[in-house]
């Protein structure tokens, strides 16, 4: 059966019922869990510092040099006390992002809540920065500004400026997560309706995939040592199809059901399973010695049938959706994370710096 998509926004784990009702959402729980880090982290690299640093001091000590850097470049020397504010945002947004990895959090910057509320608060600092230099009637006329006639349009422009600000990150992670999601689907229902057709097979189908598959990892081999790589995962791939085929065929003979297992347990004996299996892939690929190639094929014999088990048959075995989305996720929390924390941060000090300009140098008598 083709596996029902569902793209749902953070779950509500539950409510305070004060002031009409606070939900506890997973963006809540997931920026809790980014403040407390980032205050952990400061307090443990900023205490016992040292005449003459050990390694993390000095990494600690680059990183800070290179934010302080960077906002004096973008800022003006005069603004670098703006860095501790914008490497909070900066890190912030990048933890938050990657937090969603986990698979247990979801990432605080998928919800346009969390990224307006940091939008709405830089615009509030620009709005009090500029009050406090040229004061509140100066500010007010600088709407007015070249002309009065373009009241309206800089109005318009003070209201996008938070929007296109929160709307820009947020659109990229969460179309991130989306997109990723849609590739798991079309693979999860690809491997469903292969295996599907493999279930329905008569017993002389997985014996052919068997045979093929021994085939093709014997043909791999070199005189070298070396194996080449295409027709030994091809013939790991018949070889699980076969083998999920005859390990449902062998468990059908005993008549009983497969095992059931609750949630937590059925994810943790997954993932060790998974560990196993790719423990042992990785051996048959990398070691030629012939001990060591025994052991990855036993291995992976065994984290197999774990995940055969763990997954109620031979229908539940996501094999088609191995590999590819864990690619793309690794790209759009990590790399996008990075470039769109970036981003945030560097319009964040633009802005800023627009309203907190130089201070005029006092005039000298020549």
């Amino acid at each position: 059966m083709i596996p029902i998509m569902q793209i749902n926004g953070p779950k509500i784990f539950f409510t305070i019922p004060i002031f009409g009702g606070i939900d506890v959402t997973q963006t809540l729980v997931t920026s809790a869990f980014v403040t407390v880090i980032l205050c952990v982290l400061a307090v443990l690299l900023g205490r016992k510092l040292q005449k003459r640093p050990g390694r993390v001091q000095v990494l600690t000590e680059k990183a800070v040099t290179i934010m302080t850097n960077m906002v004096t470049e973008a800022m003006g020397e005069h603004n670098a006390h703006w860095t501790p504010f914008i490497a909070t945002v900066f890190l912030s947004s990048l933890l938050g992002t990657l937090l969603g990895m986990t698979g247990i959090l979801r990432s605080s910057t998928a919800d346009i809540s969390t990224t307006m509320t940091w939008a709405v608060l830089v615009s509030f600092i620009c709005w009090y920065q500029a009050i406090k230099n040229n004061g509140f009637g100066g500010w007010l006329k600088g709407f007015t500004e070249p002309i009065a006639i373009m009241t309206p349009m800089n109005l318009v422009s003070e209201i996008a400026q938070p929007v296109s600000l929160a709307f820009r990150h947020f659109g990229n992670i969460a179309g991130g997560s989306v997109i990723t999601a849609l590739i798991y689907w079309a693979l999860s229902g690809a491997s469903s309706a292969l295996l599907g057709m493999l279930a329905n097979s008569h017993i002389a189908v997985p014996f052919a995939l068997l045979a093929a598959g021994a085939a093709l990892v014997l043909l791999s081999g070199s005189k070298r040592g070396k194996r080449k790589k295409l027709p030994l995962l091809l013939g790991l791939l018949c070889l699980a199809l076969s083998g999920l085929r005859l390990v449902d065929w062998l468990w059908s003979l005993t008549g009983r059901d497969w095992p059931q297992m609750s949630p937590l347990a059925c994810g943790l004996c997954w993932f060790a399973a998974l560990a196993v299996m790719l423990c042992g892939i990785v051996l048959l690929i990398v070691h030629s010695n012939p001990t060591k190639t025994l052991l990855g094929g036993l291995l992976a014999g065994a984290g197999f049938l774990g995940i055969c088990f763990v997954s109620e048959g031979i229908g539940g075995v996501p094999i088609l959706s191995l590999g590819i989305p864990a690619v793309l996720s690794l790209y759009f929390d990590v790399f996008s994370g990075v470039i769109q924390a970036f981003v945030f941060s560097l319009l964040t000090m633009i802005y800023i710096a627009g309203n907190c300009p130089a201070p005029e140098e006092p005039k000298t008598n020549s």
